[in-house]
């Protein structure tokens, strides 16, 4: 029985170092100097909502107007060379509390298709910026509002089932609500799919209140009555206070009259804000027309804002609702809304001329694929029928490692059980280097090799990204399980190397993005000079790491290295945190 409860005892503990240590490895970090900004001559400037206009700032435009110009949406800037949305704080500093490390922690864990990715913060003051997924079609609210756009009542209920699953989802997640949700913080993908974004963070977001009193209560014209009342309202909301928000959702959808519309009344959002606070009877609240709508849509708005919260139907009966008066099933809004792509963004960007829903599948498949076997750039070059140039870079860094043993292991294994040893460590390998601006060159037998400085170039950076995405991978493979033996330790060795390289495609049939030069040959001599369980790194990676500081290195002295004579290397121990610097 004692044994028992130790072995339970170390298992705690182990769970809780490794939290301690991924708050402390703060991974969800985006440096300021990271991201990159600037206007493209294609997007211009246009009218849009009054509410929408007075809650944002410049950014890029994606939707198209009937009069040829681009709507404005979001804050945009690039990241790792993809689009991403950027929401400004208006905080001169962040502190990082325990309780604000959990909320970024839990951002970074929690996905889903129907919530925006969070891809990570910046708190390098004055620039603290909360950095999102981009959904280039625009808020649920800009759709709204847009009258050249025809959306028909099987369209509208799939944005419907999309809000619900996202909240369903929320409401289930770390995160536990929403707290600000609104037809605004809807966002749709480029393939027509409702996200919701603007979610958790309570702690780090700020109130961003605005100056302009219209659009101070328009931003309230979700919001239930019971949060209004509070002095202090909750910074994270409450799930009922969700549903209510939804309530006003569906309103939007339903009618397209904008937010909180009343029948035969003009009123402002502040009248209209005040009259929901008060909570006098008849209870105040949007419209509801059974001409424009089905009478079933309309008992669940009521059904959604009512006064009393506990009367207000959580997002799991919701969902039950919604599938029983929707006759048409999940299905047919999903193939319907398929079918309707080409129209959408015909009408919308002009991006599909006379495509089909079949055609447009097997596209997006390929070039999935072409993408997973080339780089983004390389792959573009290729479809549009150019020649792929050898090209050379001055600078980029290296990784090599193989699984120290692997031949006697393979011998003491059947076919099928090496093939899924490699298949398990690389899908992890895989998954963990999507976090850092590298390049996946190939993988021979159980040798996996990364570069990263092209095939767009980093600067220095890449030294900085190799070197803390192989401290992740050699963290990951001390706790990696093989299957056929659970209890055997895993063996990476590790080499780095910086230098000049070309790196062009090589071949018709099954062509790869080949890397050639010395720095190649070195850096393959750095992994099979190393140790198990360590980074071996060269001299050149060492002087790059230097100018980053931070990173713990030791020397390891000269050794001997076929075709190079003496060499100088060195041993990567880890990265130093903020407060480790302190």
């Amino acid at each position: 029985m004692a044994s028992d409860v130790s072995s339970g005892n170390t298992g705690d503990d182990i769970r809780k170092l490794r939290l301690e240590k991924e708050l402390a490895g703060m991974l969800w970090r985006i440096r300021w100097e990271e991201l990159q900004f600037g206007n493209s001559e294609r997007y211009h400037k246009s009218a849009g909502s009054r509410i929408t206009l007075s809650l944002r700032g410049s950014s890029y435009g994606s939707l198209m107007t009937a009069h040829g110009k681009y709507q404005i949406f979001a804050n945009t800037g690039h990241f790792k060379g993809n689009v991403v949305a950027n929401k400004h704080l208006n905080k001169k500093r962040i502190e990082l509390t325990r309780q604000v490390l959990f909320e970024l922690k839990h951002m970074r864990d929690v996905q889903f298709n129907h919530l925006t990715r969070f891809l990570g913060a910046c708190i390098d003051p004055p620039n603290i910026c909360i950095v999102t997924e981009y959904c280039p079609r625009g808020s649920l609210q800009d759709i709204l509002e847009n009258d050249s756009i025809n959306l028909d009542w099987m369209f509208r209920h799939s944005l419907i089932n999309d809000i619900v699953k996202g909240m369903c989802f929320l409401h289930r997640s770390m995160i536990v609500c929403h707290g600000n949700l609104k037809s605004s913080n809807c966002v749709v993908d480029s393939r027509f799919v409702l996200k919701i974004t603007d979610y958790g963070l309570a702690s780090f977001r700020s109130s961003c209140d605005v100056d302009d009193a219209y659009a101070l209560y328009a931003k309230k014209l979700w919001t239930a009555p019971e949060i209004l009342r509070m002095g202090r309202p909750l910074p994270q909301g409450t799930q009922r206070g969700d549903v209510y928000s939804f309530g006003v959702i569906l309103q939007e959808i339903a009618l397209r009259n904008g937010s909180f519309y009343i029948q035969g009344m003009d009123l402002s959002p502040k009248e209209i804000v005040q009259k929901v606070r008060n909570g006098q009877r008849p209870y105040f609240r949007p419209t509801v027309d059974t001409s424009c709508h089905s009478e079933e849509l309309g008992v669940l708005m009521d059904r959604c804002w009512a006064e009393d919260p506990l009367d207000r139907p959580d997002f799991s009966q919701i969902k039950i609702y919604i599938c029983k008066f929707n006759k048409e099933g999940s299905s047919s809004i999903l193939d319907n809304l398929l079918s309707r792509m080409e129209q959408y963004a015909n009408n919308l960007e002009k991006l599909v001329e006379e495509r089909t829903q079949a055609y447009l599948e097997e596209k997006r498949k390929a070039e999935n694929l072409l993408y997973q076997i080339l780089p983004h750039s390389v792959a573009e070059q290729l479809k549009r029928g150019e020649t792929v140039q050898a090209e050379a870079f001055d600078s980029v860094t290296i990784y090599f490692s193989d699984i120290v043993g692997f031949t006697s292991m393979s011998a003491e294994s059947t076919p099928m059980q090496v093939v899924t040893l490699l298949n398990d460590l690389y899908t992890c390998f895989d998954a963990i280097i999507d976090n850092f601006d590298v390049y996946k060159v190939e993988t021979i037998g159980d040798a996996y090799m990364v570069v990263s400085g092209l095939p767009v170039r980093n600067g220095k950076l890449h030294a900085r990204e190799i070197g803390r995405m192989a401290l992740a991978l050699l963290d990951a493979v001390t706790t990696f399980k093989i299957r056929h033996r659970p209890n055997t330790q895993l063996w990476l060795r590790i080499g780095i190397h910086t230098g000049p390289v070309c790196a062009g495609v090589v071949g018709l049939k099954m062509p790869r993005y080949c890397l050639f030069g010395d720095t190649v040959n070195t850096a393959s001599r750095m992994e099979s000079n190393g140790e198990a369980l360590r980074i071996h790194l060269s001299s050149t990676t060492k002087e790059v790491l230097d100018e980053f500081g931070g990173f713990e290195l030791e020397l390891r002295g000269d050794i001997e290295m076929k075709g190079k004579g003496k060499v100088r290397t060195f041993w990567l121990l880890g990265e130093r945190t903020e407060d480790d610097i302190i």
